[in-house]
């Protein structure tokens, strides 16, 4: 049995279901899943906590259902962060490698350090923090793209850094609603960039792709060329979206439409028979029975929009013919039926579902889209555990300092 401080926690909070998921690392250091707890989400509108009280009884059940799986007590956890008020930025941060203006002198840590903490210095408005930053790559005088410039000379060393940032109230909220529930926050993690540690490849983030999270209030995305994170961006449709669009549609309650859009999904993906269902009405009303292809006129539009803004994003993005690795979709609404040629068709790229990896005796539901997040999360958190772990006066430890924010002393 595993030291509790080795069990890895995520907690992701969307706004349909609260998850929580515990692990513990097994043999060859691979993490086990432990206990695993889902809720369905309350307080939540647009990605974003409207009701504090419920957002922390949902995320109260899930936790206690993941403890009593694990035999264990939660105390601290990586927390996902998304919606539409995450914004992406490039910034350049440099700095002299000589003693005088102009001087040449060999790249060292240290170097390293304090040019990602330049590239950190940006102006954001009041209301805004920085989520994470991603190092891109260094440019060494007049030579670009160095993955590595420790060791080499010059005299001036430059570093391109990708920085996620968020609204502060949204991100205080967050982390206010795990405290609550009696959770210390360790790390809140831009959600995409979970899922990319749990879907993703090495190959695949170097050929270029595009991960896009379908979650209930937004889509976000993240783009990654060259090994690096180059585009961040959240759409202000999910899920509900769909769901409200078949209440209206069909004049049933939101439950009811959730039932039935989650019917047509499965009977898209498995191409049963039958082309009827029956929908309860709201109030007094009789219920009535539909066909699937009136859904089909209801929810079809609703997908192209979603991928029309997808498309817009990544050619705003100037990363879309650098994409030869295409686009991952993960989320809950990944699993839509008909989405993925509808995708390719729109989009001109290949497009497959994500599918987790990282973690041992996993069912195939965990291991799906639409739980890419919550893997991810501890899949994370183990990497920050290692590096912890390990030496803290280590080279990798002081720059996770220096990119979060915390200098670069031991």
């Amino acid at each position: 049995m595993a030291r509790k401080d080795q069990f890895v926690v995520g907690l992701d909070l969307g706004s349909t279901k609260t998850c929580a998921l515990v692990c513990q690392p097994g043999e060859g250091g691979k993490l086990q899943v432990a206990g695993f707890g889902v809720a369905e989400s309350k307080g939540w509108r647009k990605s974003v906590i409207v009701n504090l009280d419920l957002t922390v009884l949902a995320l109260k059940k899930a936790v206690e259902a993941a403890e009593t799986a694990a035999g264990i007590s939660i105390a601290s956890a990586y927390v996902g962060v998304a919606g539409t008020h995450i914004k992406g930025v490039n910034s350049r941060g440099a700095v002299g490698l000589g003693k005088t203006p102009g001087a040449t002198g060999a790249v060292t840590p240290d170097d390293i350090l304090k040019v990602l903490q330049a590239a950190r210095g940006v102006t954001l408005p009041q209301d805004r923090e920085i989520v994470y930053p991603e190092p891109q790559d260094y440019v060494l005088d007049s030579q670009e793209g160095i993955r590595n410039p420790v060791g080499m000379s010059g005299a001036r060393l430059e570093a391109n850094v990708h920085l996620i940032t968020g609204s502060s109230t949204a991100l205080r909220n967050v982390v206010t609603a795990a405290n609550l529930a009696g959770i210390k926050v360790l790390d809140t993690v831009y959600e995409p960039f979970a899922s990319a540690a749990a879907c993703l490849t090495a190959d695949e983030r170097e050929l270029g792709v595009a991960l896009v999270d379908i979650g209930g209030g937004s889509t976000d995305m993240i783009v990654y060329s060259q090994g690096s994170v180059r585009h961040t961006a959240s759409i202000p449709v999910g899920g509900e979206h769909f769901t409200n669009d078949i209440a209206v549609g069909l004049r049933t309650t939101i439950p009811e439409a959730e039932r039935v859009k989650r019917s047509w999904a499965e009977r898209e993906s498995d191409d049963t028979p039958g082309g009827l269902l029956e929908v309860p009405s709201v109030g007094e009303r009789p219920a009535r029975v539909v066909s699937y292809a009136i859904l089909d006129e209801i929810i079809q539009p609703r997908t192209i929009e979603l991928l029309e803004l997808i498309h817009d994003e990544l050619e705003r993005s100037g990363q879309i013919r650098q994409l030869g690795a295409g686009l991952i979709l993960v989320g809950g609404g990944a699993e839509q039926g008909g989405l993925l040629p509808l995708a390719e068709q729109t989009l001109g790229l290949p497009v497959r579902l994500g599918r987790c990896t990282g973690l041992e005796n996993m069912d195939e539901n965990l291991a799906g889209p639409e739980y890419a997040t919550l893997v991810g999360l501890v899949v994370y958190g183990n990497r920050r555990r290692l590096l912890r772990d390990s030496k803290e006066t280590g080279l990798m430890a002081k720059l996770w300092r220096a990119l979060q924010g915390k200098g670069g002393a031991a």
